[in-house]
C-alpha cells in the first residue's frame, strides 16, 4: 500500500450552504464539523506498524503488571494467615503488612493504561462532585417529609382500594366472614 495524504479545507460558509438530504429536516447539515484550519489525515502503513508494535509491548507489560499485582495481593493474604501462628507477629503487624502490600499492588495497577484511565475517571468525578449544588439541611428535611407524606398517602389510597375490592368481591360471591 502506498501512503495517502488528504488535505481537507472547507470554509464555514460552504458548510452552511450544504443542505440535508432529507426533505423533512429543516436547515443545513454539514457532512463534517466546521474546521477553520487545514486538517491533515495521513495514512502510512509503516507508522501503523510501529504503533501496533508499541501498543503490543505496552499491552504485554500491562498484563504482566496486573498479574503481578494480583499475585502480590494473594501472597499478602497468605502471609497474613501464615504469620498468625508465628509468635512475634501480632495482629497489628499483620494488618499493617497486608495494608502495605495492598497499597503497593494498587500503586502497581495505577501504572497500567487501565489504571491510569481509572485514576483519570476518579479525578474527573471528584471535580464534578465539587460542582454539585447541595441542598441545605432545611430543604432536605422538607423534601424528605414530603416524600414520607406522599408515600403514606399513596399507601392509604391503595389500602382503601384493596379493602373496597375485597368487600365487593366478598359481596358478589356471597361469602361471609374474613
Amino acid at each position: 500500500m502506498r501512503s495517502c495524504l488528504w488535505i481537507l479545507n472547507r470554509s464555514v460558509a460552504q458548510l452552511v450552504e450544504q443542505r440535508s438530504p432529507k426533505p423533512q429536516v429543516v436547515g443545513s447539515s454539514p457532512s463534517w464539523p466546521a474546521i477553520q484550519n487545514q486538517v491533515l489525515l495521513i495514512y502510512n502503513p509503516k507508522i501503523k506498524k510501529m504503533n501496533a508494535q508499541a501498543e503490543d509491548a505496552s499491552n504485554v507489560l500491562d498484563v504482566v503488571k496486573q498479574v503481578f499485582s494480583l499475585v502480590l495481593v494473594v501472597a499478602g493474604v497468605a502471609a497474613f494467615y501464615y504469620f498468625s501462628d508465628v509468635a512475634g507477629f501480632t495482629m497489628l503487624y499483620r494488618v499493617l503488612m497486608l495494608v502495605a502490600i495492598i497499597v503497593a499492588a494498587i500503586g502497581l495497577m495505577l501504572t497500567t493504561s487501565r489504571g491510569k484511565g481509572i485514576w483519570a475517571f476518579a479525578l474527573e468525578a471528584k471535580q464534578e462532585v465539587r460542582k454539585v449544588v447541595w441542598p441545605t439541611r432545611e430543604e432536605t428535611m422538607r423534601t424528605t417529609l414530603l416524600v414520607f407524606g406522599l408515600v403514606f398517602l399513596v399507601g392509604l389510597m391503595l389500602w382503601l382500594l384493596d379493602m373496597s375490592l375485597f368487600w365487593a368481591i366478598k359481596s358478589l360471591t356471597g361469602q361471609e366472614g374474613g
